[in-house]
């Protein structure tokens, strides 16, 4: 199918000279990681890290997470500890984000990090990314490519949706793998985790053999705020739609295949029902249906994430 779209490019030696370029300029763009897609800019700058926050309207309390292509290219901007080393050498690359303490003279810009004397950071699983990265002597910052509150974007023509001609550069790298976004683990203090992703909280503790914080959450990272991940329209739990212009959303095989109801796996697989939780969301919405009904999915791995999406969604 021929891209129709001037601003969505398919990866190869001349976009990603072109992209880094205009990352090097102060230039934003639209990128693919494992989780989602994210909205790119150069980290040290604080005019790039003001354009993300103006294309996003994001509230300047929400500090963004600082992407990184190996664990060398953080020393001169993070504190690194024993957890983080343990956890760094399980999971990495891949879907989880360290909350470190920053060092006085980190250029991180100091809107990336809402003022705070933490920084987030994470190491993405995706060739496209890590080209980027090898090529720029600076990190990203890189929230999810959506407007705030919003869906998180999954495929490059989400992230058209929600910016159209405001990006220049948005790079396709086919439906992330992962779907939703990256486990967050605070280790500035005593270990908490402060997202729920795929890599659960079981899985963390099992490898730092430790007691987790158990103070109330501070805003540390993304994610933390009530309202989030919305589709634009109304999510009810624990009931089924009474009407043809509402949605169900399910997984498993308990259903027959109704034309208003979708199924996120019908393997009953919480990793798989991720993955395609917001790619149906925003199908459900472009559709036109007027809400999305659904139960709580099980308390266990990926279906911890899945709930803590969808409460949010749903305030």
């Amino acid at each position: 199918m021929k891209n129709i779209y001037s601003n969505i490019y398919s990866f190869n030696k001349k976009i990603l000279n072109k992209t880094v370029k205009y990352l090097k300029d102060g230039g934003i763009a639209g990128l693919p990681t494992e989780t989602v897609y994210g909205l790119a800019g150069n980290a040290y700058s604080k005019t790039a890290v003001k354009k993300i926050f103006k294309l996003k309207k994001r509230s300047s309390k929400n500090p963004l997470i600082i992407h990184y292509q190996s664990i060398n290219d953080t020393k001169k901007d993070v504190v690194l500890n024993n957890e983080f080393l343990k956890l760094y050498k399980k999971f990495c690359p891949g879907p989880i984000t360290f909350v470190l303490k920053k060092k006085k003279k980190s250029k991180i810009s100091l809107l990336a990090t809402a003022n705070l004397n933490t920084v987030a950071i994470r190491f993405p699983k995706n060739k496209i990314i890590n080209a980027i990265l090898k090529l720029t002597n600076f990190p990203l910052a890189m929230p999810s490519a959506n407007l705030s509150s919003m869906l998180s974007p999954v495929q490059a023509l989400d992230v058209f949706d929600d910016f159209q001609n405001k990006l220049s550069i948005i790079i396709n790298g086919g439906k992330t793998k992962i779907g939703i976004e990256s486990t967050v683990i605070d280790l500035s203090d005593k270990p908490k985790i402060l997202r729920p992703g795929i890599i659960s909280e079981t899985e963390i503790k099992n490898v730092l053999k430790k007691p987790f914080s158990k103070k109330k959450n501070k805003i540390k990272s993304p994610g933390m705020f009530k309202k989030h991940y919305s589709p634009g329209i109304p999510i009810i739990f624990g009931k089924k739609p009474k009407r043809l212009d509402e949605a169900y959303i399910f997984y498993g095989k308990q259903y027959k295949n109704y034309k208003n109801y979708f199924n996120l796996s019908k393997k009953g697989d919480l990793k798989e029902a991720a993955s395609n939780l917001y790619k149906t969301m925003r199908k459900i919405k472009k559709k036109g249906y007027k809400k999305i009904f659904i139960n709580k999915f099980p308390k266990k791995g990926s279906g911890i994430a899945i709930n803590d999406r969808l409460m949010k969604a749903s305030k």
